[in-house]
């Protein structure tokens, strides 16, 4: 009721020239456009946009310029580095790129869900509310990409699929673009059976960093099937470094001494 004297108040004011409605303009922390003014595709320039909506995917570095053409030419990419250097969001990013251009009719996700030093068993839920944790930088990763609406609709659609690597055993990916996460937390065993995954018409991008995994050193098969995998010519393999790093500079200092 105090609300709507208020708001009638304030029109009866307007309408009596008691005050001017123009001097809280300036407080507007939202500057909007005048109403005659319009957007025209045929521009040269965007000056006349107030926001920009279209995301559009930048090497920030030689290294990540590399990994991107890679993705673009081969089917099968191994993306190593230490962390910091764009492996997974750049991964996620083309993986977005080719779905909503229709190049693959899917994009599958997964990741090892291997604890580092904390043990989540005490966690209240079934396995999907005990593994959300270790899915949760994928999903930070799409988001940034698309909208959490967009993201939602093509989960429940099937579009998107996020699994843990023991869900991926036995099966065949077609016309489908796959990343494998946090791969140094792999086995030899297991990488092999996720590399197979691998169908027609399809991408896989393999994201890891070998010099951190929460496995023991003789457990981890990142370094020994990259080293082998590097032979063959239709394959890639990236190696990122301390200089491709885009975090805060203070970790590329942390990990020169770490």
């Amino acid at each position: 009721m105090e609300a709507l004297m208020s708001k009638r108040a304030t029109k009866r004011q307007l309408r009596d020239g008691a005050f001017d409605a123009g001097q809280f303009e300036a407080d507007d922390k939202i500057r909007r456009l005048p109403l005659d003014r319009g957007w025209s595709p045929l521009a040269h320039s965007n000056e006349d946009r107030e926001q920009g909506y279209l995301k559009t995917i930048k090497a920030k570095s030689a290294g990540q310029e590399k990994l991107i053409a890679a993705i673009d030419e081969k089917n099968l990419v191994m993306a190593l580095g230490p962390a910091g250097t764009g492996k997974t969001y750049l991964a996620i990013a083309k993986a977005v790129e080719a779905l909503e251009s229709g190049r693959v009719g899917r994009i599958v996700l997964s990741r090892p869900a291997v604890e580092a030093g904390e043990s989540i068993g005490f966690l209240p839920g079934d396995a999907e509310d005990k593994l959300a944790p270790y899915l949760r930088p994928l999903y930070d990763a799409l988001s940034d990409r698309l909208s959490m609406k967009r993201v939602r609709s093509l989960l429940a659609e099937g579009a998107i699929e996020i699994a843990p690597v023991g869900f991926m055993r036995g099966r065949t990916l077609n016309n489908a673009f796959v990343v494998i996460d946090e791969a140094q937390n792999c086995t030899y065993v297991q990488l092999k059976m996720l590399l197979t995954r691998l169908g027609w018409h399809s991408t896989m991008v393999v994201t890891g960093d070998p010099n951190q995994s929460d496995l023991l050193p003789e457990l981890s098969g990142l370094a020994p099937v990259s080293e082998r995998l590097e032979q063959l010519p239709n394959i890639a393999v990236v190696r990122l470094g301390e200089r491709d790093i885009v975090r805060h500079p203070l970790v590329a200092d942390m990990l020169s001494v770490l």
